[in-house]
C-alpha cells in the first residue's frame, strides 16, 4: 500500500509548503464533517417543516369539522323558525370564514388528492351559500316555512354533511401523510447514518494515512539533512543533500549544498594560500642562505683577519650570526618591527663593510611602533634590491634610508635609496607584476629582479588582506622609494 500511496502523495502534495500540507489535512477532515452536519440539518429542517404544515392543516381541518356543521345547521334552523334574523346571525360570515379555511387547506397541502378535496369543499360552500340565499329570499316574500324546512333538511344539512365528511377525509390523508413523512424521515436518517459511518471510516483511514505520510515527508528529508551535516562535520565535503519534495526543506537543502560548495572552495583556497605562503617563506629562507652572500662575507672576514682588523672581524661575525639566527628562527612567520629592524640592520652592517666606499644607511623606527607585527624578513629583500639594483649601478656614494610612521590605523615603512632608479617601462612592468596573483614565469632577468618584491608583497597580502602590501615609485637616475603598508597591530 505504501508503494503506491507515496508516489500519489508526492505528485499531489510533494512541492507544497508545510503549512499547506497541514491545512489540507485539516480541510480533508473538516469539510466532510461539515457536509454531514449540513445534510442532517437540511433533512431535519425539511422534515420539521412538513410536520408543522401537516399539523397546521390537520388543526384547521379539525376545527372546521368539529364546529362548523352543528353551529351552521342550528343557526339556519333558528332563521327559518323566526327566532333570529339574518342580520343577527349573518350565516354568510360563517361561510366566508369556512371558505378562507378551505383556501388555506388548498394552498398548504402537498397531497394532490387533498387539494382536490379542498376544491370540493369550496364548491360545496358555494352551493351552501346558494341554499342560504334561497331561504333568505323566501323569508322576504312572506314566510314559506315549509319550503325552507325542506331546503334545510334536504339541501343544507346534506351539504354540511358532505363538507364534514370531506374534511374528515382531508384530515385522514394528512395524518397518513404525517406517517409517511415519519417513515421517510426514518429511512433518510438510516441512509444518512450509513453514509456518515462510511464517511467516518474513510476519514479515519485517510487521517491514518496522512498521519504517516505527512510527518514522514517532513522527518525523512530532515534526517537526510542531518546525515549530510554530520558528514560535513567529519570533513567530507563531497556529500550533497538530495531533497526533491517539500518546498521549505528543498530550499534548505539547496542552501546547504551552496554552503558546502562555498566551504569546500574556501578551504581549498585557504590550503592553497597556506601552501603558497609556506612555499614563499621557504624560497625566501633559501634565498637568505645565499652561498655567494655567505662566501663573500666569509672572504671579507678572512681579509679583515689577515689585515689584523680584529674589531671589525668581531663585528662582522656578530652581525652574520644575528642575521642567520633571525633568518632561521622558527615561529609563526611573524616578527615585531623591532626584530625586523635588527635583522635588516645586521644585513646592512655586513654589506657596509663590503661596500664601505659606496654604501651608507639610516634606520629610524619610532619606539612606539617597535611592537607592530610584520611578516618575517620583509625589509631585507627590499634593501637588497636597493643595494644591488640601485646603489651599485650608481657607482658612487649611495644612501639607503629606512623610516616607519603611523598613518591612521596603518603603519607605513619606507625604504628610500638614491641609486640609479628604474626606467618608466621597467617600473610599469614591476608594478603589474606586484598586482598579479601568481608569478607565472621568473626565468627572465627582469622577473628575477622583481621576484623579491613580489614575494614580500604576496606574503603581506596573505597575512593581512588585499588592502595591504608594498608600493613602489622611482625616478630614473634619481632613486627609488618602496613603501610597506601593514596594519597597526
Amino acid at each position: 500500500m505504501r508503494h503506491w500511496i507515496n508516489p500519489i502523495f508526492k505528485r499531489t502534495f510533494g512541492n507544497l509548503k508545510l503549512n499547506r500540507k497541514i491545512q489540507i489535512s485539516f480541510m480533508l477532515l473538516i469539510i466532510p464533517l461539515f457536509l454531514i452536519f449540513l445534510l442532517l440539518f437540511l433533512n431535519f429542517y425539511k422534515t420539521n417543516k412538513q410536520y408543522n404544515q401537516i399539523i397546521a392543516n390537520s388543526s384547521k381541518a379539525g376545527r372546521f369539522s368539529i364546529n362548523f356543521k352543528e353551529e351552521f345547521d342550528y343557526k339556519i334552523y333558528l332563521l327559518i323558525a323566526g327566532h333570529s334574523s339574518f342580520d343577527e346571525e349573518d350565516p354568510y360570515k360563517n361561510i366566508d370564514e369556512a371558505r378562507n379555511i378551505a383556501f388555506d387547506l388548498l394552498n398548504n397541502t402537498n397531497i394532490d388528492d387533498n387539494k382536490h378535496r379542498a376544491g370540493i369543499i369550496l364548491k360545496l360552500l358555494g352551493n351552501l351559500e346558494k341554499y342560504v340565499k334561497r331561504i333568505e329570499d323566501n323569508k322576504k316574500i312572506g314566510g314559506h316555512y315549509d319550503d325552507n324546512i325542506i331546503i334545510w333538511e334536504k339541501d343544507v344539512q346534506i351539504v354540511t354533511d358532505l363538507i364534514q365528511s370531506t374534511v374528515l377525509e382531508y384530515v385522514y390523508y394528512e395524518t397518513n401523510a404525517m406517517e409517511q413523512v415519519r417513515s421517510d424521515m426514518f429511512e433518510s436518517f438510516r441512509e444518512i447514518t450509513i453514509f456518515s459511518v462510511v464517511i467516518f471510516a474513510f476519514l479515519i483511514v485517510l487521517e491514518l494515512i496522512l498521519s504517516f505520510v505527512i510527518p514522514n515527508s517532513i522527518v525523512r528529508p530532515i534526517n537526510h539533512l542531518n546525515d549530510v551535516t554530520k558528514q560535513v562535520a567529519k570533513g567530507d565535503l563531497s556529500v550533497r543533500a538530495n531533497v526533491t519534495y517539500g518546498a521549505e526543506v528543498k530550499n534548505l537543502a539547496d542552501s546547504l549544498n551552496s554552503m558546502i560548495i562555498k566551504i569546500d572552495y574556501l578551504l581549498n583556497a585557504v590550503k592553497q594560500e597556506e601552501e603558497n605562503l609556506r612555499a614563499a617563506e621557504l624560497e625566501l629562507l633559501q634565498a637568505q642562505i645565499n652561498p655567494h652572500f655567505l662566501y663573500n662575507t666569509l672572504d671579507t672576514i678572512m681579509w679583515l683577519a689577515e689585515s689584523g682588523n680584529q674589531e671589525k672581524v668581531v663585528t662582522m661575525i656578530s652581525s652574520l650570526s644575528d642575521f642567520f639566527r633571525t633568518s632561521l628562527n622558527h615561529g609563526d612567520g611573524m616578527f615585531t618591527l623591532k626584530e625586523e629592524e635588527r635583522h635588516v640592520r645586521s644585513y646592512l652592517e655586513i654589506q657596509q663593510v663590503r661596500y664601505q666606499d659606496i654604501l651608507e644607511y639610516e634606520i629610524n623606527v619610532p619606539h612606539s611602533l617597535k611592537a607592530v607585527i610584520i611578516p618575517k624578513i620583509t625589509l631585507q629583500p627590499i634593501v637588497e634590491n636597493a643595494l644591488y639594483h640601485g646603489i651599485k649601478n650608481r657607482r658612487r656614494k649611495g644612501l639607503i634610508t629606512i623610516t616607519a610612521a603611523q598613518k591612521g590605523s596603518d603603519v607605513i615603512v619606507s625604504i628610500i635609496d638614491n641609486g640609479i632608479g628604474i626606467k618608466a617601462a621597467d617600473l610599469e612592468r614591476i608594478k603589474n607584476t606586484l598586482k598579479e596573483d601568481k608569478q607565472e614565469d621568473d626565468s627572465m632577468p627582469q622577473k628575477k629582479e622583481s621576484y623579491g618584491l613580489y614575494n614580500v608583497n604576496q606574503r603581506i597580502k596573505l597575512k593581512f588582506g588585499p588592502s595591504y602590501g608594498i608600493t613602489i615609485n622611482s625616478v630614473y637616475k634619481k632613486g627609488t622609494e618602496v613603501e610597506v603598508k601593514v596594519p597597526l597591530t
